[in-house]
């Protein structure tokens, strides 16, 4: 099978995101790092192409640790995706961001262990930037785009990622919000840093569907269950493809970012080491 080379767009989701393409081709793309998650559907949005990728899997069975990740943002990348929208569930860490809401993450602190999290594992060395992860160009689309539909955003927030699969202790998560933190989830990390590594723009659209072990001190603002987290997602899930769908209406043909050139210096960075 031929894949196609233009897919400027990749989204990464659950499986309740399919009705983003309303009709589709699926592939299935081979890379160096085993095979992705799933078949990757592509289709069209405002007449543009559009990859979609379920990233725990067709049937939701792959845990967050172990997603290959690596195969999934290569496999986008096999595509020609430049740009890739990166939806997901997480909890609140704090009482003013409110079950419903979304939050347009600008930093992440990675919680997790033992997850392979870049292309470069030698002899070939580069070094990427972390200081802005994520595609400052792409967070503004977003942050518009959901304001525009009128629904509540969070145009900035600290995302912290568990390792998973089970959700945060109460002593957890107070420590994480004293440490100013705002949300929490269980597979940014390594995706974005891998999209960096391939030049490639990412926002995460974060959807809150609960206050993690609950906001200590606060009422109402109970632990999380998974029941919470599936009916959260269902009641969002229409949201969540409303704002993709304005987002590649609206995307821009050009580039003000710098993910694109992430890996410019990195001879001058050999280099320097080799002093």
């Amino acid at each position: 099978m031929i894949l196609p080379s233009d897919v400027l767009v990749g989204v990464f989701g659950g499986t309740g995101l399919y009705s983003l393409l309303e009709t589709h081709a699926e592939y299935e793309v081979e890379t160096p790092f085993g095979a992705p998650s799933g078949r990757v559907a592509v289709g069209e949005i405002s007449g543009r192409k559009v990859a979609f990728l379920p990233r725990h899997g067709t049937e939701h069975s792959i845990p967050p640790h172990r997603i290959p990740y690596l195969a999934n943002v290569f496999a986008f990348r096999e595509l020609g995706v430049r740009r890739i929208i990166a939806p997901t569930a997480c909890g609140s860490l704090r009482p003013n961001i409110h079950p419903g809401s979304f939050v347009v993450s600008d930093q992440f602190v990675d919680r997790t262990r033992g997850r392979r999290d870049t292309f470069y594992d030698g002899p070939e060395v580069t070094h990427i930037s972390g200081g802005e992860p994520y595609c400052p160009q792409l967070r503004e689309l977003a942050s518009d785009s959901i304001a525009a539909l009128g629904l509540p955003v969070h145009r900035e927030g600290t995302c912290v990622v568990v390792q998973g699969p089970r959700f945060s202790t109460r002593a957890e998560s107070e420590y994480f919000t004293k440490c100013g933190w705002h949300t929490v989830n269980m597979t940014q990390y390594p995706e974005v840093v891998l999209a960096r590594e391939l030049e490639m723009c990412y926002v995460n659209i974060a959807l809150v569907t609960d206050y993690d072990a609950g906001v200590i001190g606060e009422p109402g603002t109970a632990p999380v269950s998974a029941e919470e987290v599936v009916a959260g997602l269902k009641k969002g899930n229409e949201n969540v493809r409303r704002i993709i769908e304005r987002m590649v209406s609206a995307m821009p043909e050009g580039f003000t970012c710098s993910c694109g050139r992430s890996e410019e210096h990195t001879s001058e960075l050999q280099s320097r080491q080799s002093i």
